[in-house]
């Protein structure tokens, strides 16, 4: 069965076995960079990686066994980011279906806890090979795959407006640390007002559009961990081409909650057409990558 984002990175016309088995191939056997550790069993791990564009391609890992045959494991699109999202303390896991990693870090831009799937999972395996290092504060590059999006207004704000939210957001980011680290009187404050914006929201929410309420967003979705729904402010718009399908992919730079990253979509499934200062909406996949 076809990865369910592959059309994101240009491959929607791929759905049979024998389609995604050629692009495989056309991977190991002329591959743009691959990867190679040595493993505590003495087996080797290797990633080839196709680059289809500037910006995203296809990798598929596995092991090389004693008499040197490739054993193939599994495959992923990747998308890289452009900008530093963070620079904090991040968990790492090994998840339970392979030798692939999710990342976990606390935003108070954002209010919840990220998970992302790291996207240099060689690069973490050769540390761990090192030491057992299980969390690091090291800068991470997100970006996000999206099977599909829409196009929206932006809100229409005034100069004082502009300048209040940054304010009230830099007050709020303060307070949530503060909570975090035991005080009872932001933990308070914060309750409060999250009772206020509650109040004004059910109430105006009986005559206006949710989305002319909630400017951007990010929050988990469906049952996997690093599935998000999200909706931000489009900083940059970046057209690129799959070079073997020739399908049309944006690359959009969204600012969401102040957390800057990429986002991948098929042009195809994309609805409205993205310029500076809209916003767009949509499910993503989010990957990342940690400059170890």
């Amino acid at each position: 069965m076809a990865h369910r984002f592959l059309r994101s990175v240009g491959f929607s016309g791929v759905k049979s076995r024998k389609d995604i088995k050629k692009i495989l191939k056309l991977a190991v056997i002329s591959p743009t960079e691959k990867q190679y550790v040595t493993l505590p069993d003495d087996s080797i791990a290797v990633e080839y990686r196709k680059d289809f564009a500037e910006s995203f391609g296809i990798a598929v890992c596995g092991e090389f066994s004693d008499d040197a045959d490739f054993d193939y494991e599994f495959y992923y699109p990747y998308f890289r980011g452009q900008y530093v999202s963070t620079t904090t303390e991040i968990d790492l896991e090994r998840l339970a279906e392979n030798e692939t990693y999710a990342g976990v870090f606390d935003d108070t831009r954002v209010g919840i806890s990220i998970i992302f799937r790291l996207q240099n999972r060689l690069d973490y395996l050769k540390i761990l090979m090192r030491d057992d290092v299980h969390t690091v504060r090291e800068p991470v590059t997100l970006s996000g795959l999206a099977d599909s999006g829409t196009i929206l207004l932006p809100i229409k704000k005034d100069k004082k407006q502009i300048i209040k939210e940054k304010k009230d957001t830099i007050e709020r980011n303060k307070l949530i640390a503060d909570a975090r680290a035991g005080d009872e009187t932001a933990m308070e404050t914060l309750t409060l007002r999250d009772i206020d914006m509650y109040s004004t929201i059910s109430r105006k929410i009986m005559t206006e559009d949710v989305f002319t309420l909630v400017d951007t967003y990010v929050m988990p979705a469906g049952l996997e961990c690093d599935m998000y729904s999200v909706m931000g402010e489009i900083l940059g718009v970046k057209e690129e081409e799959n070079n073997l399908t020739g399908e049309k992919i944006y690359d959009l730079t969204l600012n969401c909650n102040d957390l800057v990253f990429d986002v991948c979509v098929n042009k195809a499934d994309l609805v409205g057409e993205p310029l500076l200062g809209r916003r767009f909406k949509g499910s993503i996949w989010l990957t990342g990558k940690i400059d170890f």
